[in-house]
Formats: structure tokens, sequence, C-alpha cells
């Protein structure tokens, strides 16, 4: 058997493990190349959509936006506004449920702005604080008190005479409508008596049960009065104190405006109250001085009448010269009434156009218009009560809103930062201008 050389056999082995290495590296480089595909397959080897699908976005606004400014403004104001008429409908409630005592408290108030200046000079004076409120309140309830009991006198001392009188005129006024020039008839004139007569007699009923609330209502009269005088008494003695304590009330950030406001409130209340007086006494000394000189019965009377009734604006004018005239066409016939027609607006022209606004001046200023609603409103409310207070409470309140309004545009310039650099000389508003 012949032997294989050597060298081939070694030769053989060689390329045996250099092929078997070569498969290895192969193995490797196939491996490496797999997994470097793994890493690179999610990114950039993806293959391209063969159909792209277009995706269309819908843009939907803001829903706030999309509604018109304008809506937006009126719901918004009218939502404010619900809750203010609900507030309103709520405080009318409560004080209507307490009216008698809201009436006394407010008439307290009144009285308080007309006496409050004595007390001041009575301690300016020396007197003590106690000793001067108490002087000022019995002399200020003595005279209303004077003044109501000689009212009630001259009526009842009159009243014969009065109805004399009233008989004497109606039977002129008779004649005189028989004889003018509006064709009135006897017959018309004893109809006119006749359903006069019929419309008591069917209403009797009606005129007792209003006479048995007479009653009522004068018990409710007496119980404000008393309420009213304490009521006085205590504002007159300790009515600073109980402004503080008020004070405390308000929430602490609203309480420097109100602190300012309620000053000014009550100056405006007290020149308001001072000046109405003087007005109500002018005008009932003038026109009760014409209805004397005219031969009116019951002068005096009429003219404390007239005094009170000043008391509402515009509407108490019109109503106190009514008594008036009607009072001298009863009882002196129609010359006479015409001229005491003459007499109060002459009176009233005058104090219109030249002692309302020397007297009361800017103060107390409010438009005719909000005179007339005030005074409307406060008499659908309260009634004669409602219609005295209503005028003053609209003046205070024009000046506590005008107040605030001004406070709070200073508050809002002071807490607004302060500009700086170049434009700080052009935007002071302190700032004086240039000479030119």
């Amino acid at each position: 058997m012949s032997r294989v050389p050597g060298w081939l056999g070694r030769l053989g082995a060689r390329l045996t493990d250099m092929g078997e290495r070569f498969g290895e590296r192969r193995a490797e480089a196939e491996r490496e190349h797999a997994e470097a595909e793994e890493r690179d397959l999610p990114g950039d080897h993806l293959p391209p959509p063969t159909d792209p699908v277009p995706v269309v976005v819908v843009d939907r606004p803001d829903p706030a936006l999309a509604v018109p400014w304008g809506v937006r403004v009126a719901a918004e104001a009218g939502w404010r506004l619900l809750v203010l008429a609900g507030t309103v409908w709520v405080l009318m409630r409560i004080i209507s449920a307490v009216q008698l005592v809201v009436l006394a408290f407010v008439a307290a108030l009144l009285i308080t702005a007309l006496l409050q200046p004595t007390v001041e000079r009575l301690r300016r004076l020396g007197f003590p604080r106690g000793l001067a409120t108490a002087l000022t309140a019995i002399l200020g309830f003595v005279v209303m008190g004077l003044i109501g009991w000689f009212v009630t006198w001259q009526v009842m001392e009159n009243i014969d005479n009065l109805s004399d009188q009233i008989q004497d005129g109606i039977d002129e006024l008779r004649k005189w409508l028989l004889n003018s020039p509006f064709h009135v008839t006897d017959k018309q004139i004893n109809d006119i008596a006749e359903n006069l007569r019929e419309a008591v007699g069917a209403n009797t009923d009606q005129i007792t049960s209003a006479g048995l609330e007479g009653v009522t209502v004068v018990v409710e009269a007496l119980t404000g009065i008393l309420l009213a005088a304490f009521s006085t008494l205590f504002l007159l003695y300790d009515g600073r104190r109980i402004w503080e304590w008020t004070l405390k009330l308000v929430p602490a950030a609203a309480r420097p405006g109100v602190a300012g406001a309620g000053p000014r409130a009550w100056r405006t209340l007290t020149a308001y109250v001072r000046g109405t007086v003087i007005v109500a006494l002018i005008d009932a000394i003038f026109i009760g001085l014409g209805i004397y000189f005219l031969d009116v019965p019951m002068a005096v009377p009429l003219a404390v009448f007239i005094f009170l009734f000043a008391f509402i604006p515009l509407v108490g004018a019109v109503m106190s010269g009514a008594l008036a005239v009607v009072v001298a066409l009863v009882t002196q016939g129609v010359f006479t009434a015409v001229m005491v027609l003459v007499v109060v607006l002459a009176v009233q022209q005058i104090e219109g156009h030249i002692l309302q606004p020397f007297i009361l001046g800017r103060a107390v200023r409010v438009h005719p218009l909000a005179v007339v609603l005030s005074v409307a409103a406060g008499g659908m409310i309260a009634g004669i009560g409602g219609a005295v207070v209503a005028v003053p409470l609209v003046a205070v309140a024009n000046t506590v809103v005008g107040y605030l309004r001004s406070y709070s545009h200073e508050v809002a310039l002071k807490q607004s930062p302060r500009p700086r650099g170049a434009t700080a000389m052009g935007s002071d508003p302190t700032e004086t201008p240039p000479p030119a």
C-alpha cells in the first residue's frame, strides 16, 4: 500500500481549517448585517405607502368666540341686572314688612339733620353733650307740638263759620254757573247733587270701614311718632359712635370709600333739610299773607298746610295751592279764588327759579324728572311718608355714587405702575406743561 506524501496531507488540513474559519467569518458577517437591518427597519427603510389617503383636519373655533360680541355683552349685562333686580325686590319686601319702622327712622334722620347744628352750637358754647342734646330735642318737639295744637285749635274755632261760608259759597257758585256762558241748567246741577247723595248712601259701609281703618292709622301714626322721637334723641346724642359701629359692618376693602362717602352724604342731607325748611317757611308766610288779605277763612291753618306740603317737591306745592284755591272758591267766590291762584303761582315761580337754586345750591341739585319719578315711586311704596323721604334719599344716593366713582378712579391711579424713562415726563398727569 502506497503511502500519501506528508506535505499533501498537511496542505489538505490547512485548506480544511481555512474553510472552517471562512465559514465562521461569513456567518458572523451575515449575523451583523441582519442585526443592522433590524435596527434600521422602523426608520428610513419603511416601504412607501402604495395608496396615500388624504387626512382632513377640522379647525373648530372656541365656543365663546363663536358668540357675537353684542350678544355676549347683552348676556353679561342681563344676568347682572337680574341679580340687581332680585336684590332690590327682596329689599323692597323687607321694607314693606317693617314700613312703619323704616319711615320712623328716616323721619328721625331728617329731624336730626335739622336739629344737629343747634347741638353743635350749644356744645361750642360749653354745654355738655347730654344737656345740649336734651335742650335741642325738647325745644324741637315742643315747637312741633305747638304748631300742631295751633292748627287744630284754629280749625275747631272756625269750623262752624266755615260750614256756613261753604254753604253760602256753594249757593254763589250755583248762581254763577247758571248765569255763566257754559249754559248750565238748574236741572243739571240738581242731578249732580242727587248723584253725590246717592254715591254717599251707596258707600255707607265703605265709609264706615274707612273710619275704622282711620283709627288704626291714628294708632300707627302715634307709634311712628314715638319711634321717630326716640331715634332722633339717640342720633343727636350718639350719632358719631353709631356711624363708627356701622362702618365695622362694611368689608375692609370697601371701608375707606364708605367712610369718605358718609360725611358727604350727611352734609347733603343737612343742606336739603335746612334749605327745604327755609323755602317752605317763605312759601307759607307769603301765600298765607295773600290769603289773609283776600279775607279767606282759616288763613293760618292753610299756611301751615302749605308749609307741610312743601316737603313733597312739585306735587306738594300743587296740592296745597289747589286746597287754598278751593277754600277761596267755596267761601268767597270765583274772583277771590282767581286772585288766590295768582298769589300761589307767583310765589311758587319765585321759589322754583330764585329761592331753591340760591338756598339749596348745587349740593342737592336733582333733575326734575328724577324728582317726579322718585316722588311717584315713594308714594306708591309708602304713601305720603314715602313721597316725603324719596327726594332726599335720591339726593344722598346721587352724592354717594358720585364720590365713590371719583374715589375708585383715584385708587386706580395710585395703584397703577408709574412710567419710567423717557415716557415719565409726558405721561405724568400732575405735570404742568412747559411755557410756550
